[in-house]
């Protein structure tokens, strides 16, 4: 690989702070970025972020991974799971972003289409990425679903994995905007849709991105 490899945190309907990332990154067809999920709920324009994601990967190599808000709004669709459980977790601003008439097919077909292609995890060199965390015992392909998507790092943070590989992740969202580093695990979820920022950063330089939920570039 030619170009550069970019991670983008938690994004949560906050599509003005995704483009203002985009924009200042700059992505040519030679790089990859690597989105570590929860694309939808809370924020104000979850479509207009898949909107957004869909154009990306027409411009470069993008990696999109599943975090758990996708799964929940997947299983309601597709009648898996009751509804309630989403909505109170930000559903109801997804739906309004997609006009929702009380149809559950409410996503255009390339919309439909990228949610269905989204990845468990992501390796790349000496770095792995999921959405909220791992098993540093097992092999990727043999991860649980519910650690790659739901383990909170607050309720515990897994130690190195066996590869000697590092962990970027998002879902536990810093209070105060910051990047979660302590060598074996990086986490980028920084809060956007608690008032904080949106990040990305590129390795292994570790060189960062900010925007704050206005969309205005700060770092």
């Amino acid at each position: 690989m030619n170009g550069r490899l970019i991670a983008i945190g938690d994004i949560h309907g906050f599509n003005q702070p995704l483009q203002t990332l985009l924009e200042a990154i700059d992505p040519t067809p030679e790089d990859l970025i690597v989105t570590l999920g929860d694309y939808v709920d809370r924020g104000p324009d979850s479509k207009g972020v898949i909107d957004t994601l869909i154009d990306l990967g027409r411009r470069t190599q993008l990696v999109a991974l599943q975090g758990n808000h996708e799964e929940m709004m997947l299983s309601v669709i597709r009648g898996d799971e009751p509804h309630h459980a989403w909505l109170r977790y930000g559903g109801v601003e997804t739906l309004e972003s997609y006009d929702f008439d009380g149809e559950m097919d409410f996503l255009p077909p390339d919309h439909l289409a990228f949610f269905e292609s989204l990845g468990d995890y992501f390796v790349h060199d000496q770095f792995f990425f999921t959405h909220a965390a791992y098993d540093p015992t097992l092999e990727m392909d043999q991860q649980p679903t519910e650690l790659l998507r739901w383990h909170s790092l607050r309720a515990g943070i897994p130690d190195p994995h066996f590869s000697g590989r590092i962990a970027v992740v998002g879902h536990t969202a810093h209070p105060d905007a910051e990047i979660l580093d302590i060598g074996h695990l990086i986490c980028l979820d920084t809060n956007c849709y608690g008032g904080g920022l949106l990040t990305a950063m590129e390795f292994p330089s570790k060189r960062v991105w900010q925007s704050d939920p206005q969309g205005v570039l700060v770092r």
